[in-house]
């Protein structure tokens, strides 16, 4: 338990940004989810759209730390490569 003010603010803090990443980590799963679908579904046109959606949300958790760099680009990578596959 957290004893001065401080350490309390700092609960109250973590416990804000714990739930909001929680949700932005939520969302960013359900683009990538969009993408996959329209991938499976052989659209190829759907598929980039969803992709040119979910490639700037990616890129933006990765530049507020809720996901890492590291992990956006190779996710965004990765989809991109399935989506030019469709076309091939």
């Amino acid at each position: 338990m957290a004893n001065s003010a401080g350490s309390r603010k700092r609960a109250r803090q973590a416990l804000v940004r714990r739930s909001r990443n929680a949700s932005m980590r939520s969302m960013v799963r359900t683009y990538v989810k969009k993408v996959v679908a329209q991938i499976e579904s052989g659209n190829y046109d759907e598929a980039n759209k969803a992709l040119l959606t979910a490639q700037p949300v990616l890129d933006g958790m990765a530049r507020k730390g809720v996901i890492s760099k590291a992990k956006a680009g190779r996710t965004v990578s990765r989809l991109n490569a399935k989506v030019k596959a469709l076309k091939a």
